[in-house]
């Protein structure tokens, strides 16, 4: 079974640029770019620095316009409406974990996890009772009252996390989230994101130049069982919904799946794949990175 989505679907995608060009200073960052992100699809978003990945998703959330072209989320033309409009579409519909470190180091762990939904009037009982859902989505359970600072670097990702998907938005972007992070704080977030896309059906969009992610992300699935959720590896006829955009110079270059990517001979992809010459097939994995009655770390190296 081929992890590439149906293009041909009735359902509104979740997410859609159409022939969308942007520049700045005249010196052009994305040049007609055009793809659909349907419901319950991962798309992960590559290519070198500067190539247009982080702009294209500040495009998504509403928060750059386009110079020509038409963005929509589900059925709405994001550039029609107005910034109360956009901002029901972000504390609603879309959340988005940023490259850069974005807690408030004044708030707590629950209040930083609390504040989109306190933007947008949810009452005290329903935030407290969505907060409490995410912090233990996450793992972050009883640290409600440390402030930033108390958190280890991990942690804080996580926190970022929290915060993008409490109330468990539709739609979730992602700008290189596991960047500067050691590899098995990188696991427990891959871990979290795949458990969002397969639990709570969450659409997504993931910038990333780490490529050796991407067969974990496009292989592995999140399974309910009983009252645990499971990650393993899904069987070929059951891959999750998955596709690769490559962009090069604000151009979309590639679209297709991780199969068709890992063997393409386009000159932008082969780059990407030689970016990263380390055998990642040892990396330790843990189904529950952060249970703390696992054994210590030292021990399972």
């Amino acid at each position: 079974m081929s992890n590439i989505s149906n293009s041909s679907s009735p359902v509104s995608p979740a997410l859609e640029f159409r022939n969308v060009s942007v520049a700045f200073d005249d010196k052009p960052a994305l040049i007609d770019i055009s793809f659909q992100l349907h419901k319950g699809e991962m798309i992960f978003m590559t290519g070198e620095s500067g190539s247009g990945k982080s702009v294209l998703l500040r495009l998504a959330m509403g928060l750059l316009k386009p110079d020509s072209g038409q963005i929509f989320v589900g059925d709405r033309e994001i550039e029609t409406l107005d910034e109360s409009e956009l901002l029901a579409i972000r504390g609603g519909l879309m959340g988005m974990v940023f490259q850069e470190n974005s807690l408030f180091t004044g708030l707590s762990v629950y209040e930083n996890a609390a504040y989109r939904l306190e933007e947008h009037d949810w009452t005290k009982q329903d935030i407290q009772k969505a907060v409490t859902e995410v912090l233990d989505f996450v793992g972050l359970v009883g640290e409600e009252e440390k402030l930033p600072e108390h958190l280890s670097g991990g942690m804080k990702r996580r926190l970022e996390i929290a915060r993008a998907l409490v109330g468990w938005p539709s739609i979730m972007l992602f700008d290189e989230p596991t960047m500067s992070l050691d590899p098995i704080v990188a696991l427990q977030v891959l871990d979290l994101i795949i458990r969002a896309r397969d639990i709570n059906k969450i659409s997504s969009v993931y910038v990333t130049k780490k490529i050796y992610e991407l067969p974990y992300l496009s292989n592995y699935v999140a399974l309910q069982e009983e009252d645990r959720i499971v990650i393993n590896e899904a069987p070929s006829d059951k891959l999750p919904m998955t596709r690769i955009l490559v962009l090069e110079a604000g151009r979309m270059v590639f679209n297709g799946s991780l199969g068709d990517f890992q063997t393409s001979d386009l000159a932008a992809v082969r780059r990407l794949l030689t970016l990263d010459q380390d055998n990642h097939s040892a990396d330790p994995y843990f189904p529950n990175p952060w249970d703390k009655s696992r054994e210590p770390l030292e021990r399972l190296l």
